[in-house]
């Protein structure tokens, strides 16, 4: 490794552990340019590496020459950097587990991408295409080699093609986005990675901000093209320290080794506590809306220990209203997403979701499907982000797209309704092919607060109108919108968030379990049908029967008592007296 005296970035020595084994400063953790084999020294396990295409090499086909022609420069970056191009690809392990990496060097004419670059771009993909192998990029490029003309630009549309040729026969796909990152690279294969990240303070952007200013005349704004700006903006999943990102990319690989149906193994029967219909709902809404009950983020956390966030809606934002990410659960990789409230944290904005949580939602949908991983989602929110920005970048449409996208997934879903669960934005999380709520959580059309101001023109008389409304999960359960009801601990789950989440991950594991023996066309049939069932005139009128039937029950009942009571005291063949009609 080259040696160094100064950081750039805080004038402080370059010395210690950090700066030795990571080229990292160890004051400010600005982090110093590396060749090719040196990011692949840190990222594979020793010995593991083996080159593919190593022979390739490019030609001059336009006999360029600007101040000095093609075929000395090439020559020059072969002798100063010892590869023959500016890409090594071949096959490795990280942790034990396979991989098909490819690695920029920015020192070779700066990574730029030509013919020779996008083939063994190409092949790389290939080859993880046949062997099953996740495919790993590790970018640092300035763009398309100009160079070789149109030769080099059609580099482009041959990794972006093979891309997705990745995505559709499910292969994993992880883009490592170092300094810099720019140009044609940046804007075709590196971009189309099932996961984005980038290391910290890394520029990055199609168009560098020198180029902006020469072309527009105008300084770009301070911050932005780099790493951190991209991932507030939505455009990556995280921003990875070089330290941790091995550690990253061997729970990835392990996560993705832990898709088969044979890995899931059920959870102990656990202690369930006797349930019953609550006497009022108003009590119910107050015990979902505790700011100490436990939210998406505490569950998956107790749940999911290996857990990877993904952040961003890939178009415009990140909103923090949202959790996301890839985990395992009792030994099964799924994608989780939840809404999440936050316990007062500001960014959470208390569970409103933005256009940009619900187009991540449906992006990690997609991903789920893609890679055939089950999804689980945790319904929490009072609903929307209400006001003009929101409606501007696509409110609507971006929830109608969670819905349609939940509708087709080919893979098991099971949805939990863990808090309050308002309106079309909770539905948003809810096509499920099982909807389990939580004992004291509420599922409603409309906040009650709402319906009051409607009905009674009143907010305040919410208490009066939440019966009405039928939100408590015993209503949701005899209306036929879920499908079970998880009991929670006494009093409810913020006095025990660690059992209300063993409560929970027997009722999940166990219905993903029986849902994962499904043909992926069964469960998407069925799961049409489910929600096509659901309001039918005959189901309601059945339901109906069925409510005054179990009315007039329960009125005997209280009339004579049991069954046994009654056949003691009216023997067979004497005539028995009906009681008055309930209504």
């Amino acid at each position: 490794m080259t040696s160094r005296s100064i950081c750039p970035a805080c004038s402080a020595p370059t010395e210690g552990t950090a700066w030795q084994r990571y080229r990292v400063c160890g004051n400010c953790r600005y982090h110093f340019q590396l060749t090719a084999v040196e990011r692949i020294d840190l990222l594979a396990d020793s010995d593991s590496f083996k080159p593919s295409n190593p022979t390739l090499v490019s030609v001059d086909p336009l006999v360029f020459t600007d101040r000095v022609s093609y075929r000395d420069r090439l020559e020059r970056a072969r002798r100063e950097t010892e590869l023959n191009e500016a890409v090594v690809t071949g096959t490795a392990r990280i942790n034990g587990r396979d991989c098909v990496l490819a690695v920029f060097d920015f020192n070779f004419l700066g990574g730029s991408m030509g013919s020779v670059v996008g083939e063994k771009v190409a092949l790389a993909m290939e080859m993880a295409i046949e062997r099953r192998y996740p495919f790993i990029a590790v970018v640092a490029s300035g763009g398309a080699r100009m160079q070789e003309g149109m030769l080099s630009l059609v580099q482009m549309g041959k990794t972006a093609a093979t891309a997705m040729r990745l995505h559709q026969a499910g292969v994993p796909s992880i883009t490592v986005l170092t300094n810099p990152t720019t140009g044609g690279v940046y804007a075709s294969f590196a971009s189309q990675g099932d996961f984005l990240f980038a290391e910290p303070g890394a520029l990055i952007g199609f168009a560098g901000p020198r180029v902006i200013e020469q072309l527009t005349g105008e300084k770009p704004p301070a911050g932005t093209h780099t790493a951190e700006f991209l991932l507030e903006h939505g455009q990556v999943d995280a921003v990875v320290d070089r330290a941790r990102l091995r550690g990253v990319l061997a729970t990835l690989l392990q996560l993705f080794q832990s898709r088969s149906p044979n890995e899931a193994h059920p959870t102990h029967e656990t202690y369930r506590p006797q349930t019953a219909p609550p006497p009022s709902a108003w009590p119910e809404v107050q015990l979902a809306r505790r700011d100490d009950r436990p939210t998406s983020a505490d569950y998956i956390r107790r749940l999911m220990p290996q857990f990877i966030e993904l952040r961003g809606d890939r178009v415009f934002g990140d909103d923090r209203a949202v959790i996301a990410g890839i985990g395992d659960l009792a030994g099964m990789t799924v994608c989780a997403i939840g809404q999440e409230r936050g316990h007062g944290d500001p960014l959470r904005n208390g569970g409103h979701v933005k256009p940009e949580g619900f187009r991540k939602a449906a992006r990690i949908m997609r991903l789920a499907a893609e890679l055939r991983l089950p999804l689980v989602t945790f319904i929490d929110t009072p609903g929307a982000h209400l006001d003009y920005e929101s409606e501007a970048r696509g409110l609507a449409g971006a929830l109608s797209s969670c819905l349609a996208n939940m509708s087709v997934l080919p893979v098991p879903i099971v949805s939990v309704v863990i808090g309050e669960g308002g309106s079309g934005p909770a539905l948003a999380l809810g096509v499920a092919d099982r909807i389990l709520m939580q004992e004291h959580a509420v599922y409603s059309v409309i906040a009650p607060e709402g319906a009051a101001a409607i009905v009674h023109r009143d907010a305040a008389r919410a208490q009066d109108i939440a019966d009405a409304l039928k939100i408590t999960a015993y209503d949701c359960l005899v209306l036929g919108v879920v499908d079970a009801v998880v009991p929670e601990p006494a009093n409810g789950a913020h006095n025990d968030p660690d059992y209300a989440a063993l409560l929970l991950r027997g009722e999940i594991v166990g219905s993903l379990i029986e849902l994962r023996r499904r043909d992926p066309r069964r469960l998407v049939d069925e799961r049409f049908r489910k929600f096509r069932r659901m309001g039918e005139f005959q189901r309601l009128v059945e339901q109906a029967e069925g409510q005054r039937a179990e009315v007039l029950r329960n009125a005997m009942k209280r009339a004579f008592g049991s069954l046994g009571q009654l056949r003691e005291r009216w023997p067979r063949g004497q005539a028995r007296p009906l009681p008055e009609s309930p209504a």
